[in-house]
């Protein structure tokens, strides 16, 4: 099976091509080149292996939620590529993607296979600006891979955490209990790292300089095909969790 997959959501660029199992990947961080990069790597990756689009049977893109251009971006790739070759799409949330990097991208990797086994937790976050974060948990399975607890949530990092909506039946509805979080993303840093004071103890580690990258991208959506949950590049939608873009003048506390 042959997959290319866009991830464009954050502040990193990265384009990925899964091949019968093989990945290889382009990734940098590249605010506001996403438009400029992401279409011509696809293009190199797809030279280095030899393989022309009309051979992809599926496209991969990350859904958001993140910033409004890079989401559009990437699901515009995506459709784009897939109705001009009549192959489907596989959309996977970003904050998903975000989390499955954490046994193998962490700054802690070397440290978590015992911690990830014993409390399979994991925390996303990105930083959604305007004070708010985008809030995904999820569970790391034997596969590499991770499923989410609960629904992806936007919410102030100060403000105590619907437990209950974002991680279901592993925590309480204002408390994480007994369970211990890996955290992941932009978010932790964002508002003067005030989710990690917020999450408290329950926090066991914490990585602020995480990325979601498409190599991940496309291991979970290889494994969404193989589950038969690829769909029609019509039907693909991206994932804000909010639709307001920026602050007006006032909330900025500007005349």
């Amino acid at each position: 099976m042959k997959l290319l997959a866009f991830e464009t959501a954050t502040e990193a660029c990265s384009v990925a091509l899964w091949i019968d199992g093989e990945v290889i990947e382009r990734h940098a961080l590249a605010p506001r080149r996403h438009a400029e990069l992401a279409l011509p790597w696809a293009d190199e990756l797809l030279g280095e292996s030899g393989i022309k689009r009309s051979q992809l049977d599926a496209v991969a893109v990350g859904r958001g939620p993140g910033a409004f251009t890079g989401v559009r971006l990437a699901v515009a790739l995506a459709q784009g590529i897939a109705l001009a070759l009549d192959i489907p799409v596989l959309p996977i949330s970003t904050l998903a993607v975000l989390a499955a990097g954490v046994p193998s991208r962490s700054v802690f990797a070397g440290e978590l296979d015992s911690t990830l086994a014993a409390n399979p937790h994991i925390l996303a976050a990105i930083d959604a600006r305007m004070g708010e974060l985008y809030l995904g948990a999820f569970e790391s399975t034997t596969d590499g891979l991770v499923v989410a607890l609960g629904s992806e949530l936007l919410a102030p990092p100060q403000q105590p955490i619907d437990w209950q909506l974002l991680a279901g039946n592993v925590a309480s509805e204002q408390s994480p209990t007994h369970e211990r979080w890996i955290g992941a993303g932009s978010g932790f840093a964002a508002s003067d790292s005030a989710l990690v004071a917020t999450i408290g103890a329950s926090l066991i580690q914490h990585d602020p300089n995480a990325l979601p990258h498409a190599a991940d991208l496309a291991r979970m959506a290889a494994a969404a095909y193989a589950r038969g949950e690829a769909i029609a590049a019509e039907r693909v939608e991206p994932a804000y969790l909010r639709n307001k873009v920026a602050l007006t003048l006032q909330e900025q506390g500007k005349r």
